[in-house]
């Protein structure tokens, strides 16, 4: 099982998704977390609370039983569920730390979203934080030249929203777009990607915190990312 198991009891499955295997997938060849979950569990439910997308890393919450998904997720719509993530973006930040806000629709075709006006209907705003952790230039350059764009940054994040692949196309419409994202970023990152082996995007839901859905203790989960961006950070 390619799932990593971080706390089980009878109300919920905490498990770290490694990068390149979907949370969940109607494609009947292909295997998810929750396929793997249920072989594990040996044929009995385990119910969806969120996701991570399939090339993302990071921490997961199940449900062993409905109510116990029902009251996660209703945690994780008030923001009572504190996700932090990861990430690695091409260049360094003006601001070593900050707050980004747009607006985002989801296009159905291409399972893309982009950065729209607010006066669009079909926009949502989005909201994140940011603080650098780390800075450094321990990447090939694939002949970008242009300053500091040969440099990477370690980012801490955390969603003041949860949209459809919020992180990924905020980061990129903020001209710092994440390591191995083949959907948003520009051609000079992903050839830097490309030549230095790096084929997932460079995202981890590192940290996750909640309360028990059933003893209401906290619950607090922390994990590594396993990732080659990160790696380059020590």
């Amino acid at each position: 099982m390619k799932t990593q198991i971080l706390h089980e009891d009878k109300d919920i499955l905490v498990c770290y998704k490694p990068a390149g295997i979907p949370t969940q997938t109607k494609q009947t060849m292909q295997m998810d977390v929750e396929s793997e979950l249920k072989n594990y569990l040996k044929g009995k439910p385990v119910y969806v609370v969120h996701r991570l997308d399939q090339p993302v890393e990071g921490i997961l919450v199940f449900g062993k039983t409905k109510a116990a998904a029902v009251s996660l997720s209703k945690q994780l719509s008030s923001d009572e569920m504190n996700k932090e993530y990861r990430a690695v973006v091409l260049g360094t930040m003006t601001e070593k730390q900050g707050t980004l806000i747009n607006y985002l629709k989801k296009e159905v075709k291409g399972n893309l979203s982009k950065v729209a006006k607010e006066s669009d209907p079909e926009a949502k705003y989005a909201e994140l934080s940011y603080e650098v952790i780390a800075e450094s230039d321990e990447i090939a350059e694939a002949n970008i030249s242009e300053g500091s764009l040969n440099k990477i940054s370690l980012l801490k994040i955390r969603l003041k929203t949860g949209r459809h692949h919020q992180i990924r196309v905020q980061l990129a419409a903020a001209n710092h777009p994440l390591l191995g994202d083949q959907k948003y970023a520009d051609e000079k990152t992903i050839e830097l990607s490309k030549q230095n082996g790096i084929r997932n995007v460079a995202l981890c839901a590192a940290k996750l915190h909640f309360l028990h859905p059933v003893t209401k203790q906290k619950m607090e989960f922390e994990v590594l990312p396993k990732g080659l961006p990160f790696r380059l950070f020590g």
